[in-house]
């Protein structure tokens, strides 16, 4: 992936918990995970891909070893403690900015999420059609009625009747 479309997807990542801050006007833990990735994928953009134009195209840290309960066994440490407060700033950096662009996309199209949501309530799904309508500021389009189906030739034959159960009698 290139940084541009690492970066959108931090910003994505943050989506979920500023929709809640946004229209719930409340934080949950549903967003942990998100934030973990979102993390994450920040932190291998400055220290293993070197897509930080603060410290350059260098690796930060290697890890070493068996992996166990989740951890590495040995982690050496080839940057000094200044290099790594950097790498926390850069990451930090990374982590701000895309939150701040992904809180500015939703507040700025507040109505449209509103507008799905709504069309959402009333249908239960909306097609690519109805988005389009929406992100076109216009009301979306009713959806389109199912499709009928001609069932495939020889399936055309009635079903079996359900079996029925004769009440026993009494001797």
């Amino acid at each position: 992936m290139d940084k541009e479309r690492l970066l959108s997807t931090i910003a994505v990542l943050f989506g979920g918990r500023i929709a809640e801050e946004v229209f719930m006007h409340q934080m949950t833990t549903g967003a942990s995970n998100d934030f973990e990735r979102a993390t994450e994928m920040a932190r291998r953009m400055v220290t293993q891909w070197g897509m930080s134009d603060a410290l350059g195209p260098m690796v930060y840290g290697e890890n070493e070893g068996e992996v166990f309960l989740g951890r590495s066994i040995t982690t050496h440490k080839n940057v000094s403690e200044a290099t790594m407060q950097k790498v926390d700033t850069e990451i930090r950096r990374i982590v701000d900015e895309q939150y701040a662009r992904a809180r500015k996309i939703i507040e700025d199209n507040r109505d449209k999420i509103e507008a799905m949501t709504k069309a959402l309530l009333e249908w239960e799904t909306i097609d690519a059609e109805q988005i389009d309508d929406i992100m076109d500021g216009r009301s979306p389009r009713p959806p389109h009625p199912p499709s009928t189906q001609p069932k495939p030739p020889g399936d055309n034959k009635p079903s079996a009747p359900a079996p029925t159960i004769e009440p026993a009698q009494e001797a």
